[in-house]
């Protein structure tokens, strides 16, 4: 009897370890703070933290993320035996048919919750979902196009929760652009980490096209634009509070492309990527004092 049809069909450990409960604890976590901090009351003038709403759609949020995560494992399984053996989940923990059943259910309820919560939020909730499953198809696997893709759906979880409140402010926007030039970098980081896996089966990331030295060329050129970004809207936005945050975190990023540069170990990529997500919850905690 081999090892995947010795499988359980499921497991809770497994469905527990797949889903990444820390990081969803982060969007929720962000989401929550941008609808207390910078929204504040519903187009009604009721506190957005009174509306059951806000919960629905954070907890649509929520379960897309974790269906997004479920699908990706699925399509990577192979990839991770050799990234990451000890971490591989389908087809130990759970079957895969089961993964695809509980991948296809968790998005029809994100997206109906979605949905309930208005219509328009319904629409992207299915164009995330869509994303989601794109990206681990098929996107991934393609130099830039993938961490872009992720990115930016990291950076809608904090603007759709503007959008539904509309609410346009420039400062919802910043913290927007904050999440997706952060995890744009973290996604190529991983890129780094994962290369001798996606090599072996076949993805085009961007250190398998253009080598380990372009790509940290890539990581500073974006950081570069993303630093001037910030400055940009952080001045426009004109709040000094904010600007000294901004500046005090800034000392951290350049702490953080210090060890990028110096990095050449995947034990050290993987640092880095916790870091990162450091750096995001840091970043979100600035939302105190905006």
């Amino acid at each position: 009897m081999n090892q995947a049809q010795a499988s359980p069909i499921f497991t809770f450990g497994g469905f527990f370890k797949i889903i990444r409960p820390n990081n969803l604890l982060m969007v929720a976590f962000v989401q929550l703070m941008t609808a207390y901090f910078l929204v504040g009351e519903t187009p009604l003038g009721i506190p957005v933290l009174q509306d059951f709403k806000l919960y629905l759609l954070v907890v649509s949020t929520v379960i897309l993320t974790a269906s997004g995560y479920m699908i990706n494992d699925y399509y990577d399984v192979k990839i991770d035996y050799v990234n990451r053996p000890h971490e591989v989940v389908v087809g130990r923990g759970m079957k895969r048919r089961m993964v695809m059943t509980l991948h296809t259910v968790m998005n029809f309820v994100g997206i109906s919750l979605g949905i309930w919560v208005a219509p328009r939020v319904g629409v992207v909730t299915f164009f995330a979902a869509f994303l989601l499953w794109l990206y681990s198809n098929s996107l991934k696997r393609l130099p830039f196009v993938g961490n872009m893709t992720v990115a930016g759906l990291t950076a809608l979880s904090v603007w759709i929760i503007g959008y539904y409140y509309q609410r346009s402010e420039l400062i919802i926007f910043a913290y927007a652009i904050f999440a997706f030039f952060i995890n744009l970098i973290r996604e190529i980081i991983k890129d780094i980490e994962d290369r001798q896996g996606d090599r072996k089966h076949g993805c085009k990331t961007l250190p398998i096209v253009i080598g380990f030295r372009g790509t940290k060329k890539v990581i500073f050129g974006i950081a570069a634009i993303f630093v001037i970004a910030i400055l940009t809207v952080t001045f426009r936005i004109g709040d000094p509070g904010l600007l000294v945050y901004f500046g005090i975190l800034g000392v951290f990023f350049v702490f953080f492309l210090s060890r990028i540069y110096v990095a050449d170990r995947k034990a050290h990529f993987t640092r880095l990527s916790q870091l990162a997500k450091l750096l995001m919850l840091i970043g979100a905690i600035s939302m105190v004092f905006v």
